[in-house]
């Protein structure tokens, strides 16, 4: 396995790889999970990255976990995440990645972060250039921050700068999703006191609205931030950790 620190442009943000070795016999182009780990946007949370990775490899994919900048303004972090797709997309043959079967998978305000790069990688300014390179194919999304209103995660807005009426509604991912917006794998818990259940439920219905495919499990139990619900990663719920296996079935539907 290569495992090697990238860094994206500063000397904030970076990324670690888990690119899987290629054996004679398995020549077949790898799919690649781009991974962003929560923490309000005021760190990267560990738990919610080199796990995940792991459990992706264990499925045959490559993977990258991005520790993008934190504590900065909008949109440092989103050009953070552009850079490392495009880092992704450049380096996928020596990789053995498949470029059309990039996935990204956040937790949080990872999954805000990962939202936004799939969501607004076309138009977002001062990203846009990078708009073939930067194409993300699909999205899984856990407990994620995705509305500045109602049922905001305040702290993860403030963390970005996103105090303002215009940035508030241009980081509100409901707001944003249109016909380029990639199908999603969603996944919440009812319990969630830190970042309200209806977060994914507004991105859902966004999502419907513009006919964009997406898969939704709402777990009736569990707090915020259970990552692989595992012993693994410390906090567990055995209900909850069925959101793996069932991401990895999503995934095989959509890109084998």
């Amino acid at each position: 396995m290569l495992n090697k620190k990238i860094f994206l442009g500063n000397d904030t943000a970076y990324m670690t790889t888990y690119i899987l070795d290629n054996t004679v016999d398995d020549q077949k182009k790898r799919p690649m999970i781009v991974v962003f780990p929560g923490g309000g946007y005021e760190f990267c949370a560990p738990r919610e990255g080199e796990p995940i990775a792991c459990e992706f490899n264990s499925m045959g994919c490559n993977a990258v976990v991005v520790n993008y900048t934190v504590n900065a303004r909008y949109p440092q972090a989103l050009i953070d995440a552009s850079n490392a797709i495009v880092y992704v997309r450049e380096h996928a043959k020596e990789w053995n990645t498949d470029p059309d079967k990039i996935i990204v998978c956040g937790f949080s305000a990872g999954a805000h972060l990962a939202g936004s790069i799939g969501i607004m990688g076309k138009k977002e300014e001062v990203i846009k250039q990078n708009n073939v390179l930067n194409k993300v194919n699909g999205m899984i999304l856990c407990y994620p921050v995705i509305s500045s209103g109602q049922f905001a995660h305040r702290g993860s807005f403030n963390a970005i700068g996103a105090t303002n009426e215009v940035l508030l509604k241009k980081t509100s991912l409901e707001l944003q999703v249109d016909e380029n917006t990639p199908p999603a794998f969603i996944w919440h818990t009812f319990e969630d006191t830190c970042v309200p259940v209806e977060n994914s439920m507004l991105l859902a219905l966004a999502m419907r609205k513009n006919n964009i495919p997406f898969e939704l499990h709402i777990y009736p139990e569990g707090e915020h931030g259970l990552s692989l619900a595992s012993d693994v990663t410390g906090i567990v719920s055995t209900h909850v950790q069925s959101w793996m296996p069932l991401a990895k079935e999503w995934l095989n539907s959509i890109i084998g």
